[in-house]
């Protein structure tokens, strides 16, 4: 437990640091010139890097330990918001969404790190509170982003950078490897077993592809979809809310940590407790039957106090269908592969997060301000029906 506790002050850690910079890549895009549509880019752009990424460091943590591959993802996080702090044109704050991006891979390794060290029974309420001290860091990044732009242009990306050296500096002292990395670990009776080689990463992406329907597939599928969602709105939100309530850059980041308190508080409680009383299956059901509901009635209040009364519900169901997802893999897949199956899912969270920002940023200025959340809620309903079809009894592997 205390392992999973240190993991979750780094990951919340980090995730201030992104979120400092996060709300002002919109405002910062306009001021070089920025088409709402480029915008969608620079927002994919993080997403681009952590698809390249994500199986790639799963696969290295299976082998070389979930240790190194987080070390070595802040220290690229660090370095994206150096270039940020110093960005004066368009093409950087690019480069800076790139290389913030390889560093962000490593959020399947996390969740690597979650499985190794809980019971799978346990899983769900450990990625829960992981999940909020995620969005905690969320809340408390886009606040000191805010704070930070009133010193000038530099100073969210320098702050960013020291919190993230920081850090460092604590994941090195204080966060242990999470999984043995014995070359022949022994069996119950003494001879030594040879160690397992996970699958080459392109076979385990094609088989989610080939065989949607097999459990993990299943659960992969319902996670992205949910996550396209998702991205689709984070890709217009500071769009709409400049547009719609003339927000700027020095008040956007508190949207963010109001959408942000909501995931944090339900998941400290609420959502280990409802999914030990109805179960993972229905407790992604109860997310994104939240999330349709509250996308679906984002676009129609014209005071801002009732448009937050709906965005509330986004996080909301955010907060019960992410972690339960990820628990249900993490649960139906052999322990031998966790990291290659996690670095899987980020994978395609990465091309949603490509496809979803680009396609309502699109939408956006071709169709009208309030189309990108009516789509949104379009594909979670989607999701909503693949999880009509997942089985409560799914097998779950036995490690060799």
């Amino acid at each position: 437990m205390k392992r999973l506790w240190v993991l979750i002050a780094v990951c919340f850690v980090d995730m201030i640091g992104l979120m400092i910079i996060a709300p002002l890549l919109t405002p910062f895009a306009r001021r070089y010139g920025a088409a709402d549509w480029v915008i969608g880019l620079l927002f994919s752009a993080f997403a681009i890097a952590q698809l390249l990424s994500s199986p790639v460091w799963g696969r290295v943590s299976d082998h070389y330990g979930r240790r190194p591959a987080i070390l070595i993802g802040l220290g690229g996080s660090m370095f994206a918001y150096l270039i940020f702090g110093f960005a004066n044109s368009l093409w950087l704050l690019f480069v800076c969404r790139l290389v913030q991006g390889l560093g962000g891979g490593t959020t399947g390794v996390a969740q690597a790190y979650v499985a190794d060290t809980m019971a799978p029974s346990e899983r769900a309420k450990a990625l829960g509170w992981l999940s909020a001290a995620t969005s905690a860091g969320v809340s408390i990044g886009a606040v000191i982003g805010a704070l930070a732009s009133h010193l000038g242009s530099a100073a969210p990306g320098m702050v960013a950078a020291a919190l993230v050296a920081v850090n460092m500096i604590f994941a090195w002292r204080w966060l242990p490897e999470s999984r043995p990395l014995h070359p022949h670990p022994t069996t119950s009776s003494g001879p030594p077993v040879p160690r397992r080689i996970p699958r080459p990463i392109a076979h385990a992406l094609w088989e989610v592809v080939r065989h949607p329907g097999r459990p993990v597939s299943q659960m992969i599928w319902i996670y992205a979809v949910g996550m396209l969602a998702l991205n689709a709105v984070i890709g217009v939100m500071s769009l709409y809310l400049i547009d719609t309530f003339g927000f700027t850059a020095k008040n956007l980041g508190y949207v963010f940590t109001v959408f942000s308190v909501v995931g944090v508080i339900l998941r400290i409680g609420p959502v280990g407790w409802v999914n030990g009383r109805i179960g993972e299956v229905r407790t992604l059901r109860l997310g994104a039957t939240l999330m349709v509901l509250g996308l679906t009635l984002l676009p129609f209040p014209k005071q801002f106090p009732a448009f937050v009364v709906s965005l509330l519900l986004v996080p909301a169901g955010t907060a019960f269908l992410f972690p339960a997802t990820t628990s249900l893999v993490s649960q139906r897949t052999d322990r031998y592969e966790l990291g290659l199956t996690m670095g899987v899912q980020q994978t395609f969270r990465g091309i949603m997060a490509i496809i979803g920002p680009i396609g309502a940023t699109l939408v956006y200025q071709a169709l009208g301000h309030g189309v990108p959340f009516w789509i949104a809620a379009a594909v979670v309903a989607v999701a909503l029906l693949l999880s009509s079809q997942v089985r409560h009894d799914a097998p779950v592997p036995v490690a060799a």
